[in-house]
């Protein structure tokens, strides 16, 4: 009985309490009603593709639209190949065909909201990484027609969190608020990263832990993450994101 009330307080705190508080918050931004009124134009974040020769490969996340945005961003990978002058995006939508390339600007805004940037690599590091983003996106074996669930997932963020443990040199995980980012790919439970450096455990993305090097310690519940990451010290909060000291 202590143990199932320690339980409970521990998942009112850590989980709901934050989730409350950035369902109060969205409720006050002033947010367009429909994907049709809503920008999706670029952002300017990125740098121009043709003022570098060099290869760069970026991982960008934005908050989502409607209200599921309090709780949730959106996640895309954009890539650049040695010379090119411009960039490519992937992202894995829930209509039509699920990976997309290129449907919007790589920096676009997502329903209005301005994506940030959760990992980059450039230079000789990406040149050296594009294959196996490559190679990790052809491989996603949910990328076909039916193969999206908003939540647990497998979603855009469970598309994302699939590239970055299979191509280790960029060295990031996603945001604790993207949302199915913890739905293993091929609904397994269990990963570890091919460098070694983390391991996850998860139940269809629904309950499950993360450790290592590269997440530190992550406990995911329903979608959600809190934990605490040491190597960029900071907190994770469910539905706020990362709080750095």
């Amino acid at each position: 009985m202590r143990f199932a009330k320690t339980a409970i307080l521990f998942i009112a705190l850590v989980f709901i309490a934050p989730m409350a508080f950035a369902g109060a918050w969205w409720s006050t931004v002033d947010r367009p009603s429909s994907w049709r009124s809503a920008d999706w134009s670029a952002t300017g974040l990125l740098p121009s593709p043709s003022a570098s020769t060099d290869a760069a490969i970026y991982v960008l996340s934005a908050r989502t639209g409607g209200f599921k945005g309090a709780f949730s961003v959106h996640s895309w990978i954009v890539v650049k190949e040695r010379n090119a002058v411009s960039y490519t995006r992937f992202d894995k939508v829930g209509w039509g065909s699920p990976i997309r390339r290129d449907a919007y600007a790589a920096d676009a805004a997502w329903y209005s909201n301005r994506p940030w940037i959760v990992a980059h690599l450039s230079g000789a590091e990406a040149e050296a990484a594009l294959p196996r983003v490559e190679a990790a996106i052809a491989a996603y074996p949910f990328s076909n027609r039916g193969d999206y669930r908003i939540w647990p997932g497998p979603n855009s963020n469970s598309f994302v969190a699939h590239v970055l443990r299979e191509v280790p040199q960029l060295d990031a995980v996603l945001p604790p608020n993207a949302v199915g980012r913890d739905y293993l790919s091929g609904g397994e439970w269990f990963a570890l990263d091919p460098d070694g450096l983390d391991v996850h455990v998860s139940l269809a993305g629904l309950i499950g832990l993360s450790a290592g090097l590269r997440s530190g310690i992550e406990i995911n519940l329903l979608g959600q993450t809190a934990g605490i990451d040491f190597n960029g010290p900071a907190l994770k909060i469910p539905a706020i994101g990362r709080v750095g000291f």
